[in-house]
């Protein structure tokens, strides 16, 4: 029997590191290293490189130079190690450490690196925090301050997306993705999703995909219109996502 979803929702815990049957150990502690070069060593002028901007200068530094950048706990503060000493970068006063902005009060090259590896993801951006996917374990950026568990963009499917069930071999289309564990998520009768027996095989630290079941209801003419339908929730893992060739080209309405 397939669980119907219920608007009274459990409080979500601060177990999110519990994972079935899986050794969850922090990621380790990454190297220094340098940034891509998409540019020249420093700026051409009419007369050739500006060596003379310091603050182009600054910038060729931050990206050239190996540094580590490691988010802190407070949310606007980050670490970056170099070879010449590890400094704190807060990018809400736009402020560092090190004796560069402290003597000159410019932006540093630490300030400009934190801000470039914010831009291509490797870090997480003020009032973020990184999470494990609970079905492989990725990091994934979330909001700092929001808990429960989380899917990385591999397994999260799109809400108005049709689906498989893993189990009836059935298409679904999901009307929602919740931060919710399967073993905190109750139905309407209080059972929880991960005791149902159809759910055995996949995770109980799983957050809960919201899906309705749509029969045969593709081959009509029209949009497809989920609004009336009864929900269902399944364990993430549960819920396949298509391939190109797989998914109908029905649209969805009333997700």
């Amino acid at each position: 029997m397939t669980p119907t979803l219920t608007a009274d929702r459990p409080d979500r815990t601060a177990d999110r590191r519990r994972r079935a049957g899986r050794d969850r150990r922090p990621p380790a502690r990454r190297s220094r290293t340098a940034l891509p070069s998409t540019g020249p060593d420093a700026p051409d002028g009419p007369d050739g490189p500006l060596a003379v901007d310091p603050d182009a200068e600054r910038s060729v530094r931050a990206r050239r130079e190996p540094m580590a950048v490691f988010a802190l706990r407070s949310d606007d503060q980050y670490l970056v190690d170099t070879d010449g000493g590890s400094y704190v970068v807060d990018v809400g006063s736009d402020t560092c450490t090190c004796p560069d902005y402290g003597i000159r009060h410019r932006r540093c090259k630490h300030l400009r690196r934190v801000d470039m590896e914010i831009g291509i993801g490797r870090v997480p951006a003020p009032g973020e925090r990184v999470a494990a996917c609970a079905v492989c374990g990725t990091g994934v950026f979330v909001p700092a301050r929001e808990s429960g568990a989380f899917l990385c963009g591999d397994h999260r499917p799109a809400v108005g997306s049709f689906v498989r069930d893993r189990e009836a071999d059935k298409l679904l289309v999901v009307t929602g993705v919740t931060t919710t564990r399967a073993d905190e998520y109750r139905t309407r009768d209080g059972t929880r999703i991960s005791d149902y027996e159809t759910n055995a095989d996949y995770g109980d630290h799983e957050p809960v995909v919201e899906a309705v079941y749509v029969g045969n209801a593709v081959r009509s003419p029209g949009p497809l219109d989920v609004s009336g339908r009864r929900r269902y929730g399944f364990p993430a893992s549960r819920l396949r996502r298509l391939a190109p060739n797989e998914r109908p080209h029905t649209p969805v309405i009333g997700v």
